[in-house]
């Protein structure tokens, strides 16, 4: 029976974002039209809606959609802003910010993962920049980002990542903590100040690099 991936994706919106309280539009629009089981292994395709992450090899995972989405909107996007993704991974939360109309650059330490990713990006025709490379030292060349998103867990916040944050209203959002649980950290950035908001606990990969654990 061929799955209707669609209506999956319909009921995903319906179930776990709006009913636990997602309500940027623009959030909500980019979910219903990025098709996710284009990012997950074909073994895990009809999985591709649950409500859980998924392993995408490599010891990696896509998020959960509601954390995805959660993340997203607490970024606050109009759809033109520059935009540094930290752990590219399966390449959904790219093309999720791709079709909102942010400018998307991505780092990625896994050259397997950033390939395939690179190239199911570029097949639904979303334009990311990917660089395979350290996540913890950012993206020098392109900075400032007016919103950086890292989708792996560090035990701080990466000195690099905050320097490479515009100071207009700069939105950084972070998983911290240690190995197995971390809180959801949002930095806004103004000028010389930061402020930081605890969003709430997560599990996330552990970010590795310079800044980040060690392998």
């Amino acid at each position: 029976m061929e799955i209707n991936f669609e209506e999956l994706r319909r009921q995903m919106v319906e179930q776990q974002l709006i009913k636990r309280g997602i309500r940027d539009k623009k959030v909500i629009s980019a979910f219903l039209k990025v098709p996710r089981e284009k990012f997950v292994p074909e073994s895990l395709k009809e999985y591709a809606y649950e409500d859980g992450p998924l392993s995408i090899g490599e010891g990696q995972t896509i998020s959960q959609p509601y954390i995805v989405a959660l993340m997203t909107e607490s970024l606050k996007l109009n759809g033109n802003e520059k935009v540094l993704e930290i752990g590219t991974g399966s390449g959904y939360q790219s093309a999720i910010l791709a079709e909102i109309g942010c400018d998307v650059y991505s780092v990625e330490r896994i050259e397997k993962l950033a390939k395939r990713a690179e190239k199911i990006l570029k097949e639904l025709n979303y334009n990311v920049k990917i660089k395979i490379g350290d996540g913890t030292l950012g993206w020098e060349e392109y900075s400032p980002f007016d919103r950086i998103i890292v989708t792996a867990a560090a035990p701080s916040i990466p000195e690099n990542l905050i320097s490479q944050l515009s100071e207009k209203d700069g939105r950084l959002i972070i998983p911290v903590g240690d190995r197995f649980i971390q809180d959801l950290i949002l930095v806004i950035k103004r000028q010389d100040i930061i402020e930081k908001l605890n969003l709430g606990g997560c599990q996330f990969v552990p970010l590795i690099g310079k800044e980040g654990w060690k392998e």
